[in-house]
């Protein structure tokens, strides 16, 4: 790769940093041809981008982006580097955590999730367990409407009571 090369690529690379809310490291390192492209394959159908980086590309491209604080996630760069870029927090957490069914990697090497960095293997678990921006508006959404569906039943009910004893007094009279 020339110089030229290596700052397009850094630049891009960098703009993809800066435009991205969530992006995963992960250790592909010793998996066969066919493991990484059924691993691409499956991070396709998951709308995940993810490509090999070069440690050192992907360090410069982390320093030119100033609007993002990546933490400890430098010192995760260290051997094979794969990243992986998602719209939904937890799907490559999930995707990772089922392909390691049969393979023994992808390993997490680190995440960067919202402004939040996670490092280490040991986060799966917990990066699995975050809920998608969708899933909490669907839980709010339900806490919303469960007060008012009671007042709702409570009034339809009252109301046929109500109903139910002004028919009995009308059969009596």
């Amino acid at each position: 790769m020339t110089r030229e090369e290596k700052a397009k690529y850094i630049d891009v690379l960098a703009a993809e940093l800066n435009d991205a809310n969530i992006f995963y490291l992960a250790d592909t390192a010793d998996l066969t041809v066919e493991v990484v492209n059924n691993l691409r394959r499956r991070c396709f159908q998951s709308d995940i981008k993810m490509r090999v980086v070069k440690n050192t590309l992907l360090e410069k491209a982390m320093d030119r982006v100033t609007d993002k604080d990546f933490g400890d996630l430098r010192s995760t760069l260290a051997g094979a580097t794969s990243i992986m870029f998602s719209e939904v927090g937890n799907v490559p957490a999930k995707l990772i955590q089922e392909f390691r069914k049969k393979n023994a990697k992808p390993l997490l090497k680190g995440a960067y999730i919202d402004q939040a960095v996670f490092v280490g293997d040991d986060q799966l678990d917990i990066l699995v367990a975050l809920k998608s921006k969708e899933e909490l508006i669907g839980e709010i959404i339900g806490l919303l409407q469960s007060p008012m569906k009671n007042v709702v039943s409570g009034l339809n009910g009252a109301g046929g009571k109500i109903a139910g004893i002004l028919k009995t007094l009308e059969a009596r009279a």
